[in-house]
């Protein structure tokens, strides 16, 4: 007899598989879903979020992180990787080995085709339960454009929107201010890649990855495909 295939995972199997892992992949409510590549625009817009931030909080005790930090939100029982994370005060991991962090203070995600349904939706729902969380930004990829969501109380977020390259974000909670001019340096916009996404690449993606907890397709919010 073939041996079935494992559809449910423990928080701590996952943790073994990932540790061990060549590529990230999250999980939520027992599903690992792999995570896809990132573009040279996402790549270069996390560097420069990065660089920029990682200079201004220097000699203060604030640590920047970058994609290859864990971040558990114990709540939801996700555990996913946030393209930037900026922590103040000691920073406190899930177990001895440090890659899982449950205190993130600013969360900063760069959007793309295929992730900006989920970071604007489910993921944010997500992240607010983090009662540490006091910031997040949406960093998108096709114009220079950041949305910053601050915390006002355990329920209430304040939403600014920044555009253009002469725009500044400011982040009082960690001293800071996010030059857009610094944020897309080097970045080529015929190249950039759109944060629209069809209903065709959705219902693609979920065949090959399984439905994301973010997808419109999991939540019910998109029309069933035509038949062939």
């Amino acid at each position: 007899m073939q041996p079935q295939p494992k559809f449910h995972f423990t928080p701590e199997e996952y943790l073994a598989l990932e540790r061990r892992a060549e590529t990230k992949s999250e999980y939520w409510n027992g599903q690992i879903y792999a995570l896809a590549g990132a573009s040279e625009s996402h790549v270069l817009i996390i560097t420069n979020v990065v660089s920029a931030l990682a200079t201004q909080v220097k000699g203060r005790p604030c640590k920047v992180y970058s994609h290859d930090m864990r971040v558990k939100v114990s709540a939801a029982g996700l555990y996913t990787y946030p393209d930037v994370i900026v922590v103040c005060g000691e920073a406190r991991f899930e177990d001895r080995h440090r890659d899982t962090l449950l205190n993130p203070l600013v969360l900063i995600e760069a959007l793309s085709s295929s992730t900006a349904v989920y970071d604007r939706g489910a993921k944010f729902e997500f992240y607010r339960s983090l009662e540490s969380l006091s910031d997040y930004l949406l960093v998108a990829q096709d114009e220079p454009k950041i949305d910053h969501y601050t915390r006002q109380s355990a329920d209430r977020w304040l939403l600014s929107t920044y555009r253009g390259l002469d725009a500044t974000v400011p982040i009082p909670a960690i001293d800071c201010a996010l030059p857009l001019a610094d944020v897309y340096d080097k970045i080529d916009w015929t190249e950039a890649e759109p944060e629209a996404v069809s209903l065709r690449v959705l219902r693609e993606r979920a065949v090959e990855y399984g439905p994301h907890p973010g997808d419109p397709i999991q939540a019910g919010r998109l029309p069933p495909a035509p038949a062939p």
